[in-house]
């Protein structure tokens, strides 16, 4: 498991490789978010974009996604995995946004988890991103990121890898160091064909210095 000066020095050097890290997802609301958020599970925030390029010009209020029927919602989506469960819940969440929070998107990471299809990990983001609340949400690259370099432990859950990293990361950098950490992953330390050989943190990486060995008695 990496040290405390070595955790820094993964953090300064991935914030060096991608000073501009963001969330790829495009919106220009906190109710935008929520819907891209809710339509990226198991599915890339390319084909997000693709779908609601044309989706957030159809649908600007939770009113708009109740007041249509639900099959040329599922038609809107259609490109999407999973896209029959998906229409449904932003039906839902949207219904609920109406009812019970005056169309208004929660700040709240555990009212937001109330909303149909926002599970912590979308709460985290819509909290971060949209409203600037630090938090780590906890996707696919993030909790492979932890773990190839040994900040998380290999058998962690979800919930565990989010914590340990609320706990050695400052607060304050919480939410840049979840974007970092995704396009670390995404774009450098990707689930195949990891670019060890030309990774700055090979020195301090577990999983990399295992690859290299594997490579090199080949």
């Amino acid at each position: 498991m990496l040290n405390k000066t070595q955790i820094r020095y993964c953090l300064d050097t991935m914030g060096e490789m991608f000073p501009d890290a963001h969330c790829e997802l495009n919106h220009s609301n906190p109710f935008e978010l929520v819907i891209a958020v809710a339509l990226s599970a198991q599915c890339t925030d390319v084909l997000v974009n693709k779908v609601t390029k044309t989706l957030f010009q159809k649908y600007k209020t939770p009113e708009d996604y109740i007041n249509v029927p639900i099959e040329e919602l599922e038609q809107d989506i259609r490109s999407i995995g999973l896209y029959r469960n998906k229409a449904k819940n932003i039906q839902k969440l949207s219904k609920m946004l109406i009812e019970e929070y005056g169309k208004e998107v929660p700040r709240d990471r555990d009212e937001l988890t109330n909303l149909p299809g926002v599970g912590r990990k979308t709460a985290n983001v819509v909290v971060s991103v949209a409203y600037g609340i630090p938090a780590i949400a906890v996707d696919t690259h993030v909790e492979r990121v932890s773990k190839r370099l040994g900040i998380c432990k290999w058998k962690d859950s979800v919930l565990e890898v989010e914590k340990t990293l609320m706990n050695k990361v400052p607060k304050e950098e919480w939410s840049v160091t979840h974007h970092r950490m995704i396009f670390f992953g995404r774009y450098h330390c990707k689930a195949q064909n990891p670019q060890c050989p030309v990774c700055p943190l090979l020195d301090v990486c577990r999983e990399g210095k295992k690859r290299m060995k594997r490579e090199a008695v080949r």
